[in-house]
């Protein structure tokens, strides 16, 4: 979630196997009885963060290797490949990009791939979203399509502090990550959705959201018929103005049906209480909203220091608080994939900047 986002709407884009729990503290054993053990979201953040993933850097052998991970836990998850033939089992979604020109900053999405023959070698870069579809069982619904996204790449290898020169990223956003993946591992194990449920894994959103950008020109669904977006980021810490321990909020809350059909539904979900950081805007989730799809973000950032430093690691989050987390974002998906289309309240659906428009290709 890099605070440059925050300017996308005046800059345009120029800009974040279940083991049985034996913790004994009460979150713990909520979660746990709710199906999602701490120990489960531990591992799936830990692998995500390691060093060995060097900070997932976008276009980075370390991108690579976790957007390979992911691709694995959807395929043994049994769900269907929605990205390019042949690329990490047909789950991986290749993203023509370039480093920007020297002295420049982020990345460039290129048109085509064919574009990258004009780019000097040493500025392509290599990587795209990890993409999974769960069909619908409605004859009705089926048709319609949640997406379900986070970003999973981060800043790489850079200046060092302390010593340490990887930025992990755990809470930001191996937590959505993995909160997206064990999702998708929740609702493939239970009664089929009666919508389809689009699973993605973005790259590039710390660079200016070029993963999200490409989908948007090449949907694994049609987005005429994506109906809503939830998108996780970091959840990796209780946040005192949400609630405190296995709460969230949601961005945008006020602006759609889906925080009344949520909250209506008991979900430890509450209206994001920092509306000046301008979160709802600072995220995938804009690009969606900007192209009519009621889309929102669930996190629990607390503007912890750790943020965007070599400090952010999986060692210092609370697996207990996000194992709540995940189990009420599981319910949350499953109330959009099963309940009413979320629906824009009159007046509240954003406008896109007019450069914004002209990049996304938005009517």
């Amino acid at each position: 979630m890099p605070r440059r986002i925050a300017a996308l709407s005046a800059l345009a884009l120029t800009a974040c196997a279940s083991v049985p729990s034996t913790t004994a503290t009460p979150s713990a054993a909520s979660a746990a009885s709710a199906g999602i053990a701490p120990e489960t979201v531990r591992a799936v953040v830990s692998a995500l963060a390691a060093d060995s993933m060097e900070g997932r850097g976008t276009g980075t052998a370390g991108s690579l290797r976790a957007a390979r991970y992911i691709a694995e836990h959807f395929r043994a998850t049994g769900l269907e490949p929605a990205g390019d033939a042949g690329e990490l089992g047909g789950f991986l979604q290749r993203v023509p990009m370039a480093a920007a020109p020297a002295g420049g900053r982020g990345m460039q999405l290129l048109d085509a791939f064919a574009a990258l023959d004009t780019v000097p070698a040493e500025r392509r870069r290599s990587g795209g979203n990890v993409v999974a579809v769960l069909r619908g069982s409605d004859p009705a619904l089926r048709e319609e399509a949640i997406l379900v996204d986070a970003h999973y790449d981060h800043l790489g290898i850079g200046r060092p502090v302390d010593g340490d020169s990887i930025y992990n990223g755990a809470d930001d956003d191996a937590t959505g990550t993995a909160t997206v993946m064990l999702i998708a591992r929740a609702l493939a194990a239970g009664p089929r959705p009666k919508r389809t449920v689009v699973f993605a894994a973005m790259t590039g959103e710390e660079v200016g959201l070029v993963g999200t950008r490409w989908y948007l020109r090449h949907p694994a669904w049609p987005l005429a018929r994506t109906v809503g977006n939830l998108e996780i980021e970091m959840i990796g810490r209780p946040d005192s103005l949400a609630g405190g321990p296995g709460k969230a909020w949601l961005t945008g809350f006020e602006r759609s049906t889906l925080g009344d059909a949520l909250k209506a539904a008991g979900i430890p979900l509450v209206a994001d209480p920092r509306p000046d950081q301008n979160f709802f805007q600072r995220s995938d989730n804009i690009v969606f909203a900007w192209s009519g799809i009621p889309a929102h973000a669930l996190s629990s950032f607390d503007l912890h220091k750790d943020y965007h430093t070599p400090r952010d690691e999986a060692s210092r989050l609370d697996y207990a608080h996000m194992a709540r987390v995940v189990e009420a974002a599981v319910r949350a998906v499953r109330i959009m994939a099963d309940g009413p289309r979320p629906e824009w309240k009159p007046g509240q659906k954003p406008e896109a900047p007019a450069q914004a428009k002209r990049m996304l290709g938005i009517p």
